[in-house]
């Protein structure tokens, strides 16, 4: 007998409504996912000749244009553009089972009354996360070499001596601190055992043996920005945390020091980073900054030792078919009746981005 969670030949258990709009589809789901997904699920609110996902600009406004589909879908499949889903939205789908975000938080659309109703739900932040810890690695690499003050120095001077009175570090022997251990902040931890390098990590929901299973040493964070070399940050910006980067903890920081950020810019004084950064006695790089983007009259934008990009360390281009593939596999492991591997709680609300 057909198996239907499997073969393509039998009727697909899952009625999975796709809740996200034609444009985000086509950049998330490749052609074979497409398929897979065809293959345990029956998918609604697809142009049926294929991946042109003709009707989903339906939602950008609200379900109330697809309520057949909402009534018989068993699965939500989200992405970036989905309405949000309120006690409304869930009681015309009363056969709703799980929400699939094909992309990280999902704070901004889901009403907490979901995990009310019973209603598993998964993201794919654990698929964006691989991509800033790569850029965060990189810029360890580059910022211990003074890489972008050089750069500067060289196009101006056409000399291949380093710059005069420019810190120069290097990666071998330095401390990096590694503020968050989030999902970014673990995949970061892990990459750099591949640095000589001694490693810190703070977090309140991180234990001191926790930390050494990880590679690191767990530490307060006033000693963690007194003790490194380069600070990078991995924190969920939360009300309790904005401004957690303060002007004490920067000021703690040794001289010539490098502070990296590509979690939020909010976490960061910013102010007090302006300071130390313009005096030259810090070095940044940032791709995310408070307020984003910053004014063009911005000091940070004119420091030679400041390296700004815009906002880019997260999925982007072919990147973004990772969180296709993240989701794709949650909607299989529900076909085939496993739990799945990305699950968000209630109680994960208060300290998740």
């Amino acid at each position: 007998m057909p198996n239907p969670h499997t073969d393509p030949g039998s009727s697909p258990r899952l009625r999975t409504l796709v809740a996200m709009p034609a444009e985000t589809w086509s950049e998330v789901i490749t052609p074979a996912a497409h398929d897979r997904l065809e293959n345990v699920a029956n998918l609604l609110g697809l142009h049926p000749a294929g991946s042109v996902a003709a009707g989903l600009p339906r939602l950008e406004g609200a379900f109330a244009e697809v309520a057949e589909e909402l009534a018989a879908a068993e699965v939500l499949l989200t992405g970036w553009g989905c309405p949000r889903i309120t006690a409304d939205v869930l009681d015309a789908a009363p056969k709703l089972r799980a929400i699939v975000h094909a992309a990280g938080t999902i704070k901004t659309f889901v009403d907490p009354v979901v995990f009310d109703r019973g209603i598993e739900v998964s993201s794919a932040a654990a698929a964006n996360a691989i991509p800033v810890a790569e850029f965060t690695l990189a810029a360890i690499v580059l910022a211990a070499k003074r890489a972008f003050r050089h750069r500067d120095w060289f196009q101006a001077s056409g000399t291949k001596r380093p710059l005069p009175g420019a810190p120069i570090l290097g990666a071998l022997g330095t401390t990096v601190g590694v503020l968050g251990a989030s999902r970014i902040g673990r995949l970061v931890i892990e990459r750099l055992q591949s640095l000589d390098v001694d490693v810190l990590v703070s977090d309140p929901y991180l234990s001191p043996a926790e930390a050494t299973e990880l590679g690191a040493r767990w530490c307060e964070l006033p000693e963690l920005f007194a003790a490194s070399n380069i600070v990078t940050v991995h924190a969920p910006l939360l009300q309790e945390t904005a401004g957690l980067v303060s002007a004490e903890l920067l000021a703690a920081m040794p001289d010539g020091s490098v502070l990296i950020n590509t979690a939020r810019g909010g976490l960061v004084d910013h102010a007090a980073l302006e300071r130390e950064c313009v005096s030259g006695r810090l070095d940044a790089v940032l791709d995310v900054t408070d307020p984003e983007p910053l004014p063009l009259d911005s000091p940070l934008l004119r420091a030679p030792n400041v390296f700004i990009t815009p906002h880019l360390a997260g999925a982007m281009g072919n990147e973004v078919t990772r969180l296709g593939e993240a989701a794709v596999a949650e909607v299989e492991r529900l076909a085939a009746g496993q739990a799945l591997a990305h699950s968000i709680h209630r109680e994960d609300l208060g300290r998740i981005a």
